[in-house]
Formats: C-alpha cells, structure tokens, sequence
C-alpha cells in the first residue's frame, strides 16, 4: 500500500534564538536592514530577502546555535558595519574554491553569520575554459578567450556558451576549428542591432574587421 501523498509546501521559517530581542532586532533589521513582517509575544518575524521569514525568539539562554549564509554586495563593508556593531570575526574575507568571496562573524547570541557573494570573472584566478564539443586549435582557443575579457563579466558566461557554439557550427567541414571560425564567430554570435560593440574587442586583438563585412552585414 502506497504511503498517501504530503502536501509539502517547503520551509518557511529559520527560527533564530536570543537573550534580547531588542538587541537581535537591532543587528538584523537596523543594520541588515531586514524588514519586520509579524510580532507576536517573545518573538519578531522578519524578512531575510528570500522565501524564508527569519524569526527572532527571546529565550533565557539561546542553547541552540544558527549559521545564516548572508549574501551581499560588498562583503568587506558589511563586515565592517557587523565588527562596528559588536559581532566577533572569526574569519576575515577570503576566496573560496566555490569562487565566493566569504568571511564569518558571530552575534553575541553565538550565531554564526557568515556573509558572501560571487566573485566575476575578473576576479577569477584562471579563465574558464571554453564549452567546446569539436576540436580546435590551440589558437583558436586563446584567441575566443582573450575576446571574451571584452564582453562585461555579468554577461561573459552566456556570451561564452552562445560564441563557441556559433563558432562551431562554422566548422562543420572541417576537422578543427581555427582562428577564422572564432573572428566568424564572434560577430555572427550578436544579433546585428548589437553587433558594432563586438568591434573592439576584435580590434584589440589585432583583427583587421574590415576583411569581414559579410559577418556584420549579415541578418
């Protein structure tokens, strides 16, 4: 016989225990700037950004301890503020193998926050390798990548899996892809209303643009 069906909704809350309240509303609210949503007696909700509420609890002694992964914008400035409010740091900003940028703190409660974002492309240590099915050319490969620092790292990972692909579909009777299928490649990935800004990046590189106005004249 088969178990009946749960209506699982997902997690609502994080329950986040303290000694003071006040105090706890004073750090998340005032200085996170989460914003209250309910209070009741001995407990205050509040809106953590995302789908779940965090709901401060005032307990005698907070025996039960919460990490919160806090994302933000700038993680040196926000850990600024927390160590000016009071919070212990207990790992000062650093890079992850998960290429965030992360540093711990700990609320007088004993909670531990720790606060991150991702880091761009320009902060990586290596360049992403390209999504590549064919074989190409050792300098083909270098050239898409060092055309690819042009494109604004917030749009680089689209524009990566978009160019290879377009430059891949250039070489399909040949056995690799080479330095022509990339230049090719680079222009016809943009649609033509865009594709004056791929321009530079090319001239940069040393490309004489002019021997491929077929590519930026094409639809």
């Amino acid at each position: 016989m088969n178990p009946p069906a749960l209506a699982v909704f997902g997690v609502t809350h994080a329950d986040l225990p303290t000694t003071d309240l006040h105090r706890a509303v004073r750090l998340y609210a005032g200085v996170l700037g989460f914003s209250e949503t309910a209070r009741g007696d001995g407990w205050i909700d509040l809106d953590a950004g995302g789908t779940i509420t965090l709901r401060l609890l005032q307990v005698a002694r907070a025996e039960h301890r919460t990490v919160l992964r806090i994302r933000v914008g700038d993680v040196q400035a926000c850990v600024d503020a927390l160590v000016a409010r009071g919070l212990a740091l207990v790992y000062a900003a650093e890079r992850t193998p998960e290429l965030t940028l992360a540093a711990t703190l700990q609320d007088e409660d004993g909670h531990t926050l720790c606060v991150w974002r991702h880091l761009s492309e320009d902060e990586y240590d290596t360049v992403p390798e390209l999504p590549k099915a064919r074989t190409w050319t050792p300098e083909a490969d270098s050239l898409l990548k060092q055309l690819l620092k042009g494109v604004p790292a917030l749009f680089r990972p689209l524009a990566r899996r978009k160019v290879t692909r377009v430059t891949e579909s250039l070489a399909t009777t040949r056995s690799s892809v080479d330095t022509e299928d990339v230049i090719r490649g680079f222009i016809l990935a943009s649609p033509r209303v865009t594709r004056e800004r791929n321009r530079k990046p090319l001239l940069d590189a040393g490309i004489d643009v002019t021997k491929y106005q077929a590519e930026w004249d094409a639809p």
